[in-house]
């Protein structure tokens, strides 16, 4: 599976479940309030605004809490202030990890963050340190009930896609970062359902895991994923099907 994670795939699994937990809506919350402060609160002007929002909407999130968060990120509501940190590091076995976060107090996130890490056997790393296993890519994802994999294929190469990947019940639509969401919509308007649409951290090369380290891995990661402030998470692991099954 070249230039993809099972995390990617691990991480739509586990969506669902998420989103009964709020997990989703925080985050999602979150990157609209700060896409608003940083860009304004145009959507048509404002480009990481609209794909926040569009994502909020394929997750469901409600209008009204759209509306809130883009509020609060232009100072029309008070609101909290955020920043934006990536962090570094590594997990069992020597897999590379980035977490993109937004905190409003980022001391404590990075000490939950490193609790974490050297609690599945892994460590922060310094910035760059892990940067070079990924290429930022954007990737859009769509339930494979939404149509025929041929035909999607060839709309999806037609919209401008670099590349597609079939894979359990998601097929991944990979894009230059720039033309992301061009071709989500071109996507949409074709009437595919569209689950998501980000920029993401793609491996160069994946980290085979076995065994504890693969356990270890799969629930590091898991805790990470849960962790509010974690906006976006990325790694370069990868396990057979026989250890998600264990999970």
């Amino acid at each position: 599976m070249s230039g993809h994670s099972k995390w990617a795939n691990i991480k739509h699994r586990k969506g669902a479940q998420d989103a009964k937990r709020g997990k989703i809506f925080t985050k999602i919350i979150k990157e609209i309030t700060v896409a608003a402060r940083l860009g304004g609160g145009d959507v048509d002007a404002n480009p990481r605004l609209r794909k926040a929002v569009s994502n909020g909407k394929s997750n469901n999130l409600p209008i009204d809490n759209i509306t809130r968060a883009i509020k609060k990120g232009t100072g029309e509501l008070e609101g909290v202030s955020y920043e934006e940190v990536t962090y570094e590091g590594y997990g069992p076995g020597g897999m590379a990890i980035m977490m993109d976060i937004i905190t409003d107090n980022k001391n404590r996130t990075v000490a939950e963050i490193r609790h974490l890490l050297s609690k599945y056997g892994g460590n922060l790393g310094e910035n760059g340190s892990v940067a070079w296993v990924f290429d930022k890519k954007g990737q859009i994802i769509i339930n494979s009930h939404s149509g025929d994999e041929d035909v999607i294929l060839e709309a999806a190469l037609e919209a401008g896609a670099d590349d597609f990947e079939a894979d359990d019940d998601i097929f991944t639509i990979t894009t230059d970062p720039v033309s992301l969401m061009d071709v989500r919509d071109a996507l949409e308007n074709s009437g595919y359902e569209i689950r998501s649409a980000e920029i993401e951290m793609v491996p160069k090369t994946l980290q085979k895991l076995e065994g504890k380290e693969a356990q270890s891995a799969l629930k590091l990661m898991d805790a990470l994923e849960d962790n509010d402030d974690i906006s976006k998470l990325f790694s370069n692991f990868d396990v057979d099907e026989e250890t998600l099954l264990q999970d």
